[in-house]
Parts: structure tokens; sequence; C-alpha cells
């Protein structure tokens, strides 16, 4: 069976598999990774950047390294390289999660209980929920979708479709540094730095899918690209601007402004700033959207490849 086949069958097969199964509550393989790499961390850390960036190369070579390996173990067989891509894909796209998340929030918000929803917020973003209101709380959950359909389905989708499993698990190995250790505290702002910059990498095909793949499957197409196109460099982080400004503008709400990360108090440019302010309902609808960008990703990831592979015949 010809690569590009492999990888549009696994594919499809893990997020189906992520769709109905979602992610095991014990003994998820991201957080093993996880695991091992705060492992890593503890041996290595020192207040440096080339701490850091050996850290990086280790973690991220280990997963691709461990990839490799696995597809080379069942190249000969096609029904074993495609279970080995699903599973692969299950293991690092996490679009069910974000989408339970993000629901629970929601519900919690219709019924009025917004202490359960500040309760619920830390499992799906890293905003101060005791900082946020009703509408505050509705605003960062679907922030929070529009940037995790990127960095949690579509970028993983992007590097599978370049790279077949290395590449998923790789991305997968990028991105879940840049959360452990990208962040600006004082103890990774120097060590983390190789982490965060090989995560703006390696996000930025994704992100600008995720951003016209919203805008094409989005209700107001127009808006999403007029959005994307006005504000998105406004935003602090490159992948996220285009991804929450297209989201901004399909959904014909207003994203961004002023919030809280650990005690530090930001204040981020407006998105879309003609649109309204988001409702509860809207959760909804950007869950909508998001597994709408995600099989749609497939669908190009596996086109590319055909592609690919008629120029190279």
């Amino acid at each position: 069976m010809a690569a590009d086949r492999v990888f549009a069958y696994g594919a499809a097969a893990g997020l189906l598999g992520d769709l109905l199964l979602g992610d095991p509550r014990r003994g998820h393989p991201v957080a093993a990774f996880g695991r091992a790499a705060a492992a890593v961390e503890r041996v290595l850390w020192r207040d440096h950047r080339g701490a850091g960036a050996v850290h990086t190369a280790v973690c991220v070579g280990g997963a691709v390294a461990l990839g490799g390996l696995a597809a080379r173990c069942v190249r000969s067989s096609p029904a074993a390289a495609v279970a080995l891509t699903a599973v692969a894909t299950w293991a690092v796209v996490g679009g069910t999660s974000l989408a339970r998340e993000a629901r629970t929030i929601g519900r919690a918000l219709e019924a009025g209980d917004v202490d359960a929803a500040r309760e619920r917020l830390p499992h799906l973003c890293g905003r101060d929920p005791q900082a946020l209101d009703a509408d505050g709380i509705a605003r960062a959950v679907v922030e929070s979708v529009a940037e995790n359909t990127s960095d949690a389905v579509v970028g993983a989708l992007v590097w599978g479709a370049v790279a077949g499993v290395p590449g998923l698990l790789g991305f997968r190995a990028v991105n879940t540094l840049d959360a452990m250790v990208g962040h600006k505290s004082p103890r990774h702002l120097r060590y983390g730095w190789a982490s965060a910059r090989l995560d703006d990498v390696a996000g930025w095909p994704g992100a600008r899918l995720t951003a016209v793949l919203a805008a094409l499957s989005g209700p107001d197409p127009l808006g999403a690209v007029r959005a994307w196109r006005a504000d998105a460099a406004k935003h602090p982080s490159p992948n996220a601007g285009p991804v929450e400004a297209s989201f901004a503008g399909a959904l014909g709400v207003r994203l961004g402004g002023t919030l809280s990360y650990g005690g530090r108090v930001e204040h981020r440019p407006v998105l879309n700033g003609g649109g309204r302010a988001v409702a509860v309902s809207d959760i909804d609808r950007a869950v909508r959207l998001s597994r709408r960008v995600g099989w749609l990703a497939l669908g190009a990831g596996a086109a590319a490849r055909l592609v690919r592979k008629g120029r190279t015949s």
C-alpha cells in the first residue's frame, strides 16, 4: 500500500478513535512523555539557553526516533502501518477532550453556575479563573478552542502528512515541551527559550491551515478573512494570532482584550473589533467549527500527499 493511503486511512481511523474514545483517563502516551521530559529537565536544568536547547533536542529527537523505529518495523505490512498511524494519530490529537472540556464549562455557564465553570477552566487553559466573570470565561473558552484546534489537531495532522508517524510524534513532543517549559516564568525564561521558538516554527503551517479552514467552513468566510488580515499580526503569538482572529471573524464575535495568567495581567489587542461580545452559546458554535476544521485538515493532508506522489512519480 502506498504511503499516501497509509496516512489517509490511518489518520482517519485515529481521528475516528479520538471521536469515539477520547483520551484515556490513565496511561495516556502524552502524559508518559511529559513525565519523561520532566525527568530529563531535573537532570539538565541550568538557567541557560544552551541547557534548554539540549533538553529540547533530547526529548523531541527521542520522540521522532521512536516514531521512525516503529514505522520501520511495520513498513513491510500495510495493515500494520495503517494501524500504527491510527494509534499515533489517536495518541497525539485531542479534539474530543477539547470539545468535552469546552462544553462542560458551557453547560455550567448556561446553568448559572459560574463557580463550577471557574473550577473547570484550568482543565482547558491557563487563565486565572477567579479574575473572570461569566462573559470572560466564555471568551476564554472560545479563544482556547480556536488555539487548540491548531495545537491539538491540525498541527499534528500537517506534520503527519509531511513525515508520517515520526512527524505526528515529533509535533506533539514539541507542543508538549512548549506547554511545560516554554512560558516566561523565572525558571524557564532562558531554559525554555529553545522549546518556545521550536514550537513557533513547528506550529506555523498548522496555524495558517487552521485559519484558512476556519474561514472556508465558518458561518462568515469574508468576516474571517477580514479579521485575519486586520488583526492577526497584533497578537503576541505568531501562531495564535491568525487562528483566533479567523475564528473570531468566522463566528462574528470579539476576542482578545484584558486577561490574566498566573497573577500577571496582559492587555491584548482586540480581534475582530466590529464583532459582538462572546455569548455562552458561542462555545458550542466554536466546538462545531473546530470539528469541521479538523476533518478538513485530514482531507487537505491526504490530498497534499497525493499531489506530492503524482509529482514524484
